[in-house]
């Protein structure tokens, strides 16, 4: 590690004390040498923090910082298990704005990166968005309007360095601090480094986008952008136009005569369909990133550089869990937290079952109002760590999102009832894969697999033919005393085929 890592490290931790980024600290259990030196270091905090809530604080620190910092704290609010519930939820607020780089340089960006189809972009404004990776304009291609995202100059470069400084970070707590350890800050580091640099490709946006395209092409109530791929590559991604009311300004909403309520149903219930059938969903549904359509109400989303997506697996212990809730069947979703291995066998089921009865039979009788979905995952993932379930990223990930999608319907319609209104999807999804429908299209799949091992087991038994002439040529050649085992070692070798191969077969 080269020492300008560390002195980048020592300035980051003067710009945490020193906005008052370390009042996170306040009631999280801190004991020993750490609680006295967090004390030292808020010595150097300056006076007019102390004035705005810890938040505050906390945000403008990581903005400080830059880029990384800010993804880094993006990345920790998803991750409770190792900065705790208190921190994980200050985090959730910090939103990625950063100031524009310079309008000049945005045409050899273009030229550099797009070449000659650089020329068809006409009018290219002002920036309009600017986050810590990328900023957005508007642009004209052939008359049409059109968006175009760019890469800030020498990210690369910066996140390198800064991430170089974490790891430095995360390699002496591991070494000085023996519980850090269990939370392996190593690995944080190495998730960070892996999501911020598939971020600084944007050309795996626009795959997301047209993937995320091809699956809700039929969905009603719901849109995202097209890519024009000519004007697309690394560090630049142009898509079409997405016109729109912000979904959190209710008064212009209201002055187009939309209807709130249809829209707070039609935003969760796609989400719910990307999580639930496609197991590829938006992972960063703040209302930033959400408008509607002045003329029908449609939701639309933008910003698709953060994208969460589960194993069928997940997709079933998902829509399983909320259909289990709705129907309150306790004991099917405890068995199935042990059906897919996230609770150790060693637990018990009926003991699993009786704490998620303890969150699900509080809502009934309750009003629309008082029912949150999210909360209702929140308390699953508590409990579930006292049966000692690991933590599942993935499934951190799409509990981080259902809150902020909950949280935008829920401005929308104050009255939205969250499990009624995803009972349809939950259910179709059931009986698409539990019922008639679902054991069809497990029958005609087992078929395939069936047709395709048959077609495998004349190669096969060529092969043990020519296993056996082999054989035979060896055992000519070989003392009589030797025969008796080739004889044997063959015929348990037929025996094994002959096994292998019906059980191919028949199961």
């Amino acid at each position: 590690m080269s020492i300008s890592a560390y002195f980048r490290l020592i300035r980051a931790g003067y710009v945490l004390a020193r906005e008052g980024a370390l009042s996170v600290t306040e009631g999280q259990g801190i004991k020993g040498p750490a609680a006295r030196l967090i004390k030292l270091a808020r010595l150097i905090e300056r006076r007019s923090v102390r004035k705005t809530g810890r938040v505050e604080r906390l945000s403008k620190a990581l903005q400080k910082l830059g880029p990384t910092y800010v993804k880094l704290g993006q990345m920790l609010a998803t991750r409770p298990d190792i900065v705790g519930p208190h921190v994980s939820g200050d985090l959730q607020g910090l939103q990625d704005q950063m100031p524009p780089f310079d309008q000049k340089l945005v045409p050899q960006i273009l030229k550099s990166s797009l070449g000659g189809a650089a020329d068809k972009l006409d009018r290219v404004s002002d920036p309009i968005a600017a986050a810590s990776i990328a900023q957005v304009h508007e642009a004209y291609i052939e008359g049409q309007k059109v968006a175009v995202k760019l890469l800030r100059p020498d990210i690369e470069e910066r996140f390198y360095k800064d991430l170089a400084s974490m790891r430095a970070a995360a390699g002496l707590a591991e070494r000085f601090v023996p519980k850090s350890r269990r939370l392996r800050p190593l690995d944080v580091i190495k998730t960070l480094e892996r999501s911020a640099f598939l971020e600084m490709d944007l050309r795996l946006e626009a795959a997301a986008i047209s993937e995320m395209n091809e699956n809700t092409a039929d969905d009603p109530g719901f849109e995202i952008p097209t890519v024009i791929w000519p004007q697309t590559s690394k560090e630049v991604m142009t898509t079409s136009w997405m016109e729109g009311i912000p979904i959190r300004d209710h008064a212009k909403i209201d002055a187009a005569g939309l209807d709130r309520k249809k829209i707070a149903k039609d935003l969760l219930q796609s989400f719910l369909r990307h999580a639930i059938r496609d197991g590829f969903f938006h992972a960063d549904m703040h209302p930033g990133n959400l408008f509607v359509a002045p003329h029908d109400g449609t939701v639309r989303a933008v910003d698709f550089g953060i994208m969460g997506r589960i194993g069928a697996e997940e997709q079933k212990f998902l829509a399983e869990i909320l259909y289990g809730f709705i129907t309150r069947n306790y004991q099917r979703i405890a068995q199935l937290h042990f059906d897919i291995g996230y609770v150790p066998k060693d637990q018990s089921v009926d003991d699993f079952a009786q704490a998620l009865r303890a969150i699900g039979e509080p809502l009934v009788g309750r009003s629309a109002d008082q029912i949150s979905m999210a909360k209702v995952l929140t308390q699953l993932m508590d409990v579930t760590e006292l049966f000692n379930m690991q933590t599942r990223t993935e499934l951190v990930m799409l509990q981080k999102n259902m809150v902020l999608v909950e949280g935008v319907a829920r401005s929308l319609d104050p009255e939205l009832n969250m499990w009624t209104t995803a009972e349809p999807i939950v259910s179709e999804w059931v009986k698409r894969k539990v019922g008639p429908e679902g054991i069809i299209k497990d029958a005609i799949a087992t078929g395939n697999e069936f047709l395709l091992a048959a077609k495998k087991l004349p190669d096969l038994l060529n092969r043990y033919e020519k296993m056996l002439e082999d054989a035979e040529q060896q055992q000519q050649r070989t003392p009589f005393f030797m025969k008796r085992w080739f004889a044997a070692l063959s015929t348990i070798l037929m025996v094994l085929v002959a096994a292998a191969a019906l059980k191919t077969l028949l199961f």
